[in-house]
């Protein structure tokens, strides 16, 4: 690491902080606190791939069952059809799932950036997805930016804000013996 264990810490606030800030004004986004467990049965606990089961307890005082939560998909759209959160909104999920495989990426304890934007239906074409993913590419740039000037020991790390976009069908055309993830993999050690 290039930063001490404290400064680390410190960095990753800075980040939640920072990023959340960003993506907000990129996106037009409001940042709302998710819940960390729902009611058994709500329907608002995703069930991801259908295998997870939930960490669940019960509660008392309301005689049910509460289960913490997999992923927001389902209460993200709740949130923003029953409270009108506006054109979208932002939170910093945590989760626990107790069926993930673990590696590298993954881990029982889930702590990501989650979002959820309404969109009309003349913006679902290629060129405002493309122009999302740009605008989401500069608020984490800009999060870095900030970062390195706060942390001088990171100076040498930069993040490129170009961005190349490449079709399911490209992939495939040019990597046609590969599996999928190895298409993925492939294309960006070329890039």
């Amino acid at each position: 690491s290039l930063l001490g264990l404290y400064d680390t810490q410190k960095a990753i606030g800075l980040i939640k902080t920072i990023f959340q800030e960003k993506i907000c004004m990129a996106l037009h986004l409001k940042r709302v606190t998710a819940p960390l467990f729902v009611m058994q049965g709500s329907g608002l606990n995703d069930d991801l791939n259908g295998v997870e089961r939930p960490v669940a307890f019960d509660v008392p005082c309301l005689n049910q069952e509460a289960e913490v939560v997999h992923s927001l998909a389902k209460w993200k759209r709740y949130a923003l059809y029953k409270y009108g959160f506006g054109q979208g909104l932002v939170t910093d999920m945590n989760a626990i799932r107790r069926d993930e495989e673990l590696d590298n990426l993954h881990s029982i304890y889930v702590d990501q950036w989650d979002w959820e934007k309404v969109i009309t239906a003349d913006q679902r074409t290629l060129d405002f997805l493309q122009d999302t993913v740009r605008d989401i590419v500069d608020a984490v740039c800009a999060t870095s930016d900030e970062l390195r000037w706060k942390f001088p020991e990171l100076k040498n790390i930069h993040l490129g804000r170009d961005v190349t976009f490449i079709t399911t069908q490209e992939l495939e055309d040019m990597y046609p013996d590969y599996t999928p993830k190895q298409r993925e993999n492939a294309f960006a050690k070329e890039h």
